[in-house]
């Protein structure tokens, strides 16, 4: 399991728990420990499913030609969109579409698990989400560079966050999206998870 980790995320955490004074009660849960084959193993269940399997295929073949002008297009118009009160047509788009109306599902399902669920195609590129990214190409981020450029059964985790507003551990699980038939990556999805949650299910 060890080589999912983000090097140097075990002192990332242990100096957060430190720097957040009283409001972290407890230090951060045991990430390494807590994401564990099964709990990977049901992220990667997650994204074989149909709706995302077609939706990713889809959109690589929409976005095939993209160039990286268009793709800096796209990722500010997302942006824009973000700080915007009127229409927002891209985000719309993007989260009316079935990938994202599965995501929000699961994300529901899960009870406080995730709190949050984005699917990216072979180009960083947002396929779908359980709500608003702050922007559109995560293509040079590791979140896609540690997954999708490392095969179809990479998997990365970042260093773990305290979130204040909920006073719980958070950290993002990244985690290739396979082409079910052939193996091969065909993009990736990052998952945030309630550290804090996933602790108490597990003692439970």
């Amino acid at each position: 399991m060890n080589n999912y980790f983000k090097q140097g995320s075990l002192a990332v955490a242990v100096l957060a728990t430190l720097n957040s004074g009283a409001l972290a009660e407890t230090p951060a849960p045991d990430a390494s420990a807590l994401l564990t084959d099964t709990v990977i193993g049901a992220l990667r269940q997650i994204v074989m499913d149909d709706v995302i399997q077609i939706s990713v295929k889809a959109q690589n073949a929409r976005h095939a030609s993209l160039d990286a002008a268009k793709i800096d297009e796209l990722d500010k118009m997302w942006r824009a969109e973000t700080e915007a009160t009127g229409k927002q047509p891209l985000i719309a788009r993007t989260l009316s579409n079935p990938a994202s109306i599965f995501l929000l599902r699961k994300q529901a399902q899960a009870l406080g698990l995730y709190s949050e669920i984005f699917l990216m195609d072979d180009k960083g590129l947002n396929v779908g989400q359980s709500s608003v990214t702050s922007d559109y190409w995560q293509g040079d981020e590791d979140k896609w560079q540690k997954t999708f450029l490392k095969g179809g059964e990479a998997v990365f985790v970042d260093a773990p966050e305290w979130h204040e507003d909920s006073h719980t551990w958070r950290v993002q699980v990244n985690v290739s999206v396979a082409d079910a038939a052939t193996g091969k990556p065909i993009g990736a999805v990052t998952f945030e998870m309630n550290l804090t949650e996933l602790e108490r299910r597990t003692r439970a």
